[in-house]
């Protein structure tokens, strides 16, 4: 039986560690049946994000001329605000009720909003404000990150908790990888799309992903009531009495007198936090709007590459998460997680703008910028299929400053890709590790508030 107890080192990314004593426990099945359940949910979480991060930009642009790329950023933080919001009172309902009440709850939000985000463009005016609001009650509805990640964390030994940790974030990853690559696929339906009058949905490449997402969610909410039951345990892996847990007929030990939290670490893994979510936003919010500035991509084309470029990264990252865990066993959690910052400052060093080579200005033909305006708003209205492409000459950066090459950004990209996962599942395994088994989810509030940040 001795084989079963090193197990952990040799086990696929998704399997479970278990010594042979544990492995026939109904209890022990139990618990990691809900921990999956966790995956999944974090899984499908993380597509109704991305599955429509890409096509952001361009259906603010189709549904209201007026928006600007800084009302994107309005756009993107709306999400985080959204989360920052819900997440205190969902972590604290699931510190004295079963975690099931408020993961149903903020997921049944989540899939409203996002039908409310695929009617955006109904309203005759202020769509902007529309879309605004339906990506703040997303990001409201997907305020349930840290009552899963400390579900997750409460649930798992010490031993386990590392790998539990890579687990939930590959899950994450993966997430990252259909996402996109399922907004890429339905790309193909085109702007135009196609009309259900019965519910006046007009179904095309912006609104559909949406949906599908919202779908998601129905099956997410299906898993959450049927399969999720609560657990926790301590370092040994031995069951406690958790404050919101429920009757079942097992003998658990009284929960041992809490340590005392080491300040100073939980300090300094949040500064890390933040800036390793920092980097990674920066990223994900600017890389439609500058790929469309810089290649003079139309919005179509905008969406669909990106999207492979993204579900190339995801790829990218579940190689990395099959790494991490060694590379920690090995090296330690730390320098895995210097390593990966590293990385990505290399990506981002590679994207500096260098050369002589400028991006495309629309309508560069035009010098007097008041008949640009008058004249761009005439083509537009007497064709409709005519999109300009390249940089707005109102944005004067582009007349002085260089372009950047398509393999500078694909290079920049696959740094990125390696040194955010790292990073990010070293972190929450790190501060994990700092908190210990006791009930996290409060604690674990203040990792995500410097993640919304």
């Amino acid at each position: 039986m001795s084989h079963l107890a090193d197990c952990d080192d040799t086990t696929p990314l998704l399997r479970d560690d278990a010594s042979s004593d544990d492995s026939q426990d109904e209890d022990y099945r139990s618990r990691w049946r809900s921990i999956r359940v966790m995956y999944f949910t974090m899984f499908l979480s993380s597509v109704g994000f991305t599955i429509v991060i890409t096509s952001l930009w361009p259906y603010l642009q189709k549904i209201d001329d007026s928006a600007n790329a800084s009302f994107l950023g309005w756009v993107v933080a709306a999400y985080s605000l959204g989360q920052m919001l819900a997440s205190p009172l969902f972590g604290l309902w699931s510190n004295y009720r079963p975690r099931r009440e408020p993961l149903v709850c903020s997921i049944i939000i989540n899939l409203s909003a996002n039908i409310y985000y695929a009617y955006a463009y109904l309203p005759r005016t202020n769509n902007k404000y529309h879309m605004l609001m339906s990506r703040a009650f997303v990001g409201f509805g997907a305020g349930n990150v840290a009552v899963v990640r400390s579900y997750v964390a409460g649930a798992t030994s010490l031993k386990e908790r590392t790998s539990a940790m890579a687990n939930m974030s590959a899950c994450q990853a993966l997430g990252f990888i259909l996402g996109p690559a399922l907004q890429a696929c339905l790309s193909f339906i085109g702007e135009r799309g196609v009309t259900v009058r019965v519910i006046d949905l007009q179904l095309n490449m912006y609104t559909a992903p949406a949906l599908l997402a919202a779908a998601f969610g129905l099956i997410n909410i299906l898993l959450v009531v049927l399969v999720l039951r609560e657990h926790r345990v301590d370092d040994d892996g031995r069951h406690i009495r958790a404050i919101n847990y429920t009757s079942e007929d097992r003998d658990d030990i009284s929960e041992e007198t809490e340590e005392t939290i080491d300040q100073v670490a939980v300090l300094t893994s949040n500064i890390l936090f933040f800036i390793v979510m920092f980097i990674f936003a920066v990223f994900e919010t600017i890389a439609t709007p500058l790929s469309m500035d810089m290649f003079a991509w139309t919005r179509k084309e905008a969406v669909l590459y990106n999207g492979i470029i993204i579900c190339g990264i995801g790829f990218e990252s579940i190689l990395v998460f099959l790494l991490v865990k060694v590379a920690s066993q090995r090296f330690g959690d730390r320098p895995v997680l210097l390593a990966g910052l590293a990385i990505i400052f290399c990506g981002f060093f590679i994207l500096l703008p260098w050369g002589n080579h400028y991006p495309k200005i629309q309508w560069a033909d035009l010098k007097n910028n008041s008949l640009v305006s008058q004249m761009s708003k005439a083509v537009t209205a007497s064709n409709s299929s005519v999109e300009p492409t390249g940089c707005p000459y109102e944005q004067t950066w582009c007349q002085y400053t260089p372009a950047i090459s398509l393999a500078q950004y694909i290079s920049s990209d696959f740094l990125i890709g390696v040194g955010y996962p790292a990073c990010n599942v070293m972190s929450y395994t790190l501060y994990s590790k700092i908190l210990g088994p006791k009930p996290q989810c409060s604690v674990l509030l203040l990792q995500c508030y410097t993640k919304w940040i």
